[in-house]
């Protein structure tokens, strides 16, 4: 019988926590480059002939070399090709090594053991941004001497890459900056704004929007010293409920205090009932779990009373019962719908 993963976060309605954890310098933040280039030095898990461009790839890449081959009289399949992409990371400087992520793109086994040839890395304008070239690592090997990863035709040159050309970006003469909010919510940003301006003592900082602030450099301070300061505050965070369901997995995570209102939902041969009044009544055949809460182990049934009855509990009872993740995932989703729960649920 497939197991139900239950996480049950406890979770206050405010949390103190630093700025850099919870919002983003706006214009700091990776770039994604790419690149087509060929794995060589596979022991016969390369592209067979079907792959046409791998065999063109093969050729225009010998005639470089002043070697004029067909493609059609290839026959190799110690060579694949690839799609490399990667991150070019905020203010990167030329000669920073960097990790890339090779992908085969044709009918290649297996690219262990394999080396990526030179690769240029473009950005999204076209330009070329880095270089990449090395040893493809698909991980490590099993008991019977597979590759260890589910996916050996995609792997990692660490290192591989090297910054090229750099990205312009003159923060420190800069007179201002944005503030991002990972989420949107109007108190987070209220609560940016006025521990920003609390900390230098003037007004600084206005909250735009509910998830954007604007923040001044103070005479006194370069850019890098300001950003460094503000991101090392500490605000008071309010953290927003939530239900998270993963249908494939059967995993729950909900916060234990997310209050279910009066309620009857009967999902097969189980029935939840919430009542309206102040205490309940112990069914025949149940057994008390705590003070709020009364399980019939012969009528299926989780008798809950008013006030006391959360997501964290029922879900728990629920599990005492015998429910499937099926079962528990669709009594909250009815439970959503009738309106007992007003936190927001997820579907992942």
């Amino acid at each position: 019988m497939k197991k139900l993963a239950l996480f049950f976060l406890l979770l206050s309605s405010l949390h103190a926590t630093r700025i850099s954890e919870v919002a983003n310098i706006v214009g700091v933040r990776d770039n994604q480059i790419i690149g087509y280039s060929l794995v060589v030095g596979l022991k016969k898990t390369g592209d067979g002939t079907t792959s046409k461009f791998t065999l063109q790839s093969i050729a225009n890449m010998l005639k470089a070399m002043n070697i004029d081959m067909n493609p059609i009289d290839i026959k190799s399949k110690n060579v694949a090709a690839v799609v490399v992409t990667a991150k070019f990371a905020p203010f990167a400087r030329q000669g920073d090594a960097f990790d890339v992520t090779v992908s085969s793109i044709g009918d290649a086994k297996s690219l262990e053991g394999g080396t990526l040839l030179m690769t240029p890395l473009k950005g999204v304008d076209g330009k070329i941004y880095a270089l990449a070239q090395g040893a493809v690592s698909i991980g490590g090997k099993n008991e019977k001497g597979a590759g260890a990863d589910s996916h050996p035709t995609a792997g990692m040159v660490y290192g591989g890459g090297l910054v090229e050309r750099e990205i312009a970006q003159d923060l420190a003469h800069q007179e201002s900056a944005t503030l991002s909010l990972k989420t949107s919510n109007f108190a987070n940003a209220v609560a940016i704004q006025n521990a920003v301006n609390a900390r230098f003592n003037t007004v600084i900082a206005s909250a735009i929007d509910s998830r954007t602030i604007l923040i001044k450099r103070p005479s006194n301070k370069s850019m890098v010293e300001f950003i460094a300061e503000v991101e090392n505050l500490s605000i008071d965070y309010a953290l927003e409920q939530k239900i998270i369901i993963n249908e494939r997995t059967g995993t729950i995570i909900a916060g234990v205090d997310v209050e279910v209102k009066p309620v009857v939902i009967t999902q097969g041969d189980i029935t939840v009932k919430i009542l309206a009044q102040e205490s309940v009544s112990k069914p025949s055949g149940s057994v008390a779990m705590d003070k709020s809460l009364v399980i019939g182990l012969n009528e299926n049934e989780v008798y809950t009373q008013k006030g006391t009855t959360t997501v964290a509990n029922i879900v728990r009872s629920l599990q005492k019962l015998g429910a499937t993740p099926k079962a528990m995932i669709s009594i909250l989703q009815a439970m959503k719908s009738a309106g007992a729960i007003s936190v927001e649920l997820e579907v992942i």
